[in-house]
């Protein structure tokens, strides 16, 4: 422990103010997998899960989605006039102060549908980011959020009723189809999402992308960020861009051109009528657990400062 606090200590110093342009004269930002050596072959998951705040310091994304962290986190206020957070005891109402505001916007937004207060908000970040322990390869870099698919009708959930309240399934058939417990304002509710600027893509199950499509008689450009994927059924998942002038922070590949009607319409075949397996398939490699040395260098920095 201590040698690890210690590395932790010489990352802090190389990087103090991390974005505020302040560096030790002799160590670069490159040198920094190197004098951290000791974290290289740390569990991150362990470390950043064992975090509890935010790093004191600018906001910034490293890394991408799925391999990196955030500094400056802030936190959703666990409940706001359209709002409540979930699953308190996760900590993982965190992210970008951008994906605060989004969400916030989204909330008021869900308040004027009918038969919704407001939004269910699931698992945003950890505090500062990083691999989580459970539930999530993405969500690392503070710019992911799951929104349920639950209406928020009551935001006067008490901490404990927020622990055990479930959301509610939105699919049919294995997520071929929706469920009579879709609305309209699902619909209206993703294409609000789906529609903001700040918004890079959405992942909701196939069902319901096609749903949209069949649906949607306006404007179909938003349809090409609603991206079919597995689950997905009980909340959908919102990712954002990466902040405007963020250097660290990686985007993901913007989605194929077009309204992604036809992608999504061939997922739900594949589900009706799944393929043969191919028995020439190699055997699915067991995914390992990242350590510090796969994440940007500046992630040493952020869980260092105190």
């Amino acid at each position: 422990m201590f040698r690890t606090l210690t590395a932790l200590a010489v990352a802090a110093t190389v990087l103090a103010g991390c974005g505020e342009g302040r560096k030790a004269p002799t160590t670069t930002e490159e040198d920094l997998p190197r004098v951290t050596g000791v974290l290289s072959t740390k569990s991150a998951k362990a470390l950043f899960g064992a975090e509890s705040v935010g790093s004191p310091q600018r906001a910034a994304s490293f890394g991408s989605y799925s391999r990196g962290c955030v500094a400056g986190a802030a936190s959703l206020p666990e409940t706001g006039p359209t709002w409540q957070a979930m699953r308190l005891s996760r900590n993982r109402n965190w992210g970008h102060p951008q994906l605060i505001d989004f969400v916030q916007d989204l909330s008021r937004k869900a308040a004027a549908l009918p038969g919704w207060n407001g939004l269910y908000v699931g698992d945003m970040s950890q505090p500062r980011g990083g691999p989580m322990n459970s539930g999530h390869a993405s969500h690392q870099i503070g710019l992911d959020a799951d929104i349920w698919m639950l209406p928020g009708s009551d935001l006067t959930l008490s901490r404990s009723a927020r622990e055990n309240i479930s959301s509610i399934s939105m699919q049919r058939a294995s997520g071929a189809y929706v469920n009579s417990s879709w609305t309209r304002a699902h619909h209206e509710l993703l294409k609000a999402a789906a529609s903001d600027p700040r918004v890079a893509r959405i992942f909701v199950f196939p069902g319901a992308k096609v749903q949209m499509c069949n649906d949607e008689t306006g404007d179909r450009s938003w349809l090409r960020k609603i991206r079919p994927w597995y689950g997905h059924h009980y909340h959908f998942h919102v990712r954002l861009n990466c902040p405007a002038g963020a250097t660290g922070c990686v985007d993901q590949t913007p989605p194929p051109a077009g309204d992604g009607c036809a992608d999504a319409q061939a997922w739900v075949n594949n589900i009706l009528n799944p393929p043969p397996p191919d028995p020439n398939a190699p055997p699915p490699k067991p995914k390992r657990d990242l350590v510090m040395g796969d994440l940007p260098a500046q992630c040493a920095s952020v869980l260092a400062a105190r």
